[in-house]
């Protein structure tokens, strides 16, 4: 029997894209149209502006998709598309596209949780993956830790309670008056500076506690450039980023291999747009290696936004029959739960 060929599309913020899978780990094109350079001089994404360039580039991203994918629209079996989290009319632009689609061909719509997706971009670059597993989900708006029990059937262990690691990084990388987006900055600045050069507070850091909270720790990053400021002394910015970068995967690192040795498992599987950042992997790599646990990391072009691991994510939903119905609507807020 020949596997599902799945249309996927992601709009949640500013990237628009579409891939085709065959089956659930075979990608056939994942196109991404990056809106970056567009939102780059105010600094950050503006959602209005994002949601008008949704509209002018979601039907040729989806043409170019299938045309890549060699295949044509009534060859789809089923349309994934990402409803929530992320920017309201940004993710009405992916969700209309999808309704549409999949009511015009007759086929199922399965509405898919960004961040699943997130997780589930390692299974196209490990397919030898299976659960159980331990996912970090690190991106800009979500720091999570999911027991990834089967592969519909997963636990959160624990996410953040205020900003979340990205939106740090972001935010420190703005205050610093580093260029949009800030996380790569800061990733590069680092290289050059000590770590240790500065000694920033870690939150929530009691043994069996799998939240995260950041607001403190861009908060002390502030106050010591204020601080330096009034005193008339000259920051070193590569020891600021070094330090700030370095007390973060300390965090991020500290409750992953708690989070392992709790649940038993012996695979960690990076996940997330803050997954690209170089050190965060490296050392979460090292730190796997030294207490002999499985290291899993997707491709950089599935670590940040793209349609090929919501078509992932939708492909094994359809396989446990959890489909939406034309009544699918954006849902900004949605979280990551337990399934």
């Amino acid at each position: 029997m020949e596997e599902k060929l799945t249309l996927a599309i992601e709009s949640s913020c500013d990237e628009t894209s579409a891939a085709v899978l065959r089956g659930g780990r075979t990608v056939l094109s994942n196109i991404i149209a990056t809106q970056i350079p567009v939102h780059q001089k105010f600094g950050g994404v503006v959602p209005e502006i994002a949601s008008r360039k949704h509209i002018v580039n979601i039907m040729p991203v989806i043409d170019e998709a299938i045309s890549k994918a060699g295949v044509e629209l009534k060859d789809i079996d089923q349309v994934a598309v990402t409803y929530g989290p992320g920017l309201a009319g940004a993710l009405l632009v992916g969700v209309s596209a999808a309704k549409s689609l999949a009511f015009s061909l007759d086929v199922p719509l399965i509405g898919v949780n960004h961040l699943e997706g997130h997780i589930f971009a390692n299974f196209i670059s490990h397919p030898d993956l299976k659960p159980p597993f331990v996912s970090l989900v690190v991106s800009g708006g979500h720091t999570s830790l999911v027991h990834v029990k089967g592969y519909n059937s997963f636990s959160l262990m624990g996410q953040t309670r205020d900003d979340a690691a990205g939106e740090a990084f972001d935010k420190v990388a703005r205050v610093m008056g580093l260029p949009y987006p800030g996380g790569p900055q800061i990733d590069r600045l680092a290289k050059e500076g000590n770590p240790e050069a500065i000694d920033f507070p870690k939150a929530l850091q009691n043994k069996g506690n799998y939240e995260f909270s950041f607001s403190g720790l861009k908060s002390a990053v502030l106050n010591y450039l204020n601080s330096m400021k009034l005193k008339g002394i000259e920051v070193n910015k590569a020891d600021v980023a070094a330090s700030f970068q370095n007390t973060v995967i300390e965090v991020l690192i500290g409750k992953a291999l708690q989070a392992i040795k709790e649940t038993g498992c012996n695979t960690l599987v990076l996940a997330g747009g803050v997954a690209a950042n170089s050190s965060l992997e490296a050392r979460l790599r090292a730190a796997a290696e030294r207490n002999n646990i499985r290291f899993c990391y997707p491709d950089k072009i599935l670590c940040t936004d793209n349609a090929a691991m919501i078509g992932c994510r939708g492909y094994y939903q359809a396989e446990a029959g959890s489909f939406s119905n034309l009544y699918l609507n954006a849902v900004p807020g949605l979280a990551l739960q337990d399934v």
